[in-house]
């Protein structure tokens, strides 16, 4: 979302990027403090340097919520998805913030840089996620169709028919399902 304002600043606020750090949290591997650094995407090289191990304990606990968030969606239980979120966003609140280097950089954020390193993250990622259910509705959550996956992805498909996490796995399945036809049509009746 940008707009143009008077004195010619654009105001940018990625809510898709955010959305996307809650997919990136729920199928992060987040065994120990390795694997919460892992989550952490360049531009977010800070965080990776000041989560702590009690961190951990917070991602995860967000991480299942936020599972079922998209398990509410995808299962058409919208208003157990919006009761989910707002009760995240109450611990997770957005506390918004102008940042960048110059006037040609200014930009929001949802946290102030204060934050701890979840508080951060995770205001964002919740804050993401709701404005994505608001805009798209929660039919736009997924959850991979491979049975041997189980990540959640946003559907943004133009007819939302969108059913795997990536084109892995969908291939993968795909040719699960060929080869599995093939068995039973060589198979005596």
């Amino acid at each position: 979302m940008s707009a143009r304002l008077s004195g010619g600043y654009l105001c940018r606020v990625n809510f898709d990027a955010y959305a996307r750090t809650a997919v990136d949290l729920v199928n992060a591997e987040l065994g120990d403090l390795a694997g919460l650094r892992a989550l952490f995407a360049d531009e977010q090289g800070w965080m990776r340097d000041e989560v702590v191990e009690k961190d951990v304990a917070i991602f995860r606990r967000a991480q299942r919520r936020l599972r079922e968030v998209f398990e509410y969606g995808t299962s058409g239980r919208d208003a157990e998805a919006v009761k989910e979120l707002n009760s995240l966003l109450e611990v997770f609140p957005v506390q918004p913030r102008i940042s960048g280097h110059d006037a040609a950089d200014w930009h929001m954020h949802v946290t102030s840089r204060g934050s701890s390193v979840s508080a951060e993250y995770l205001a964002g990622a919740v804050w993401g996620l709701s404005v994505w259910l608001c805009e798209y509705g929660s039919a736009r959550f997924g959850i991979c169709a491979d049975e041997r996956c189980g990540n959640v992805y946003l559907d943004t498909s133009s007819n939302n028919c969108r059913r795997f996490c990536s084109e892995r796995c969908a291939t993968r399945s795909h040719v699960a399902a060929h080869r599995a036809r093939k068995r039973a049509a060589l198979t005596p009746a």
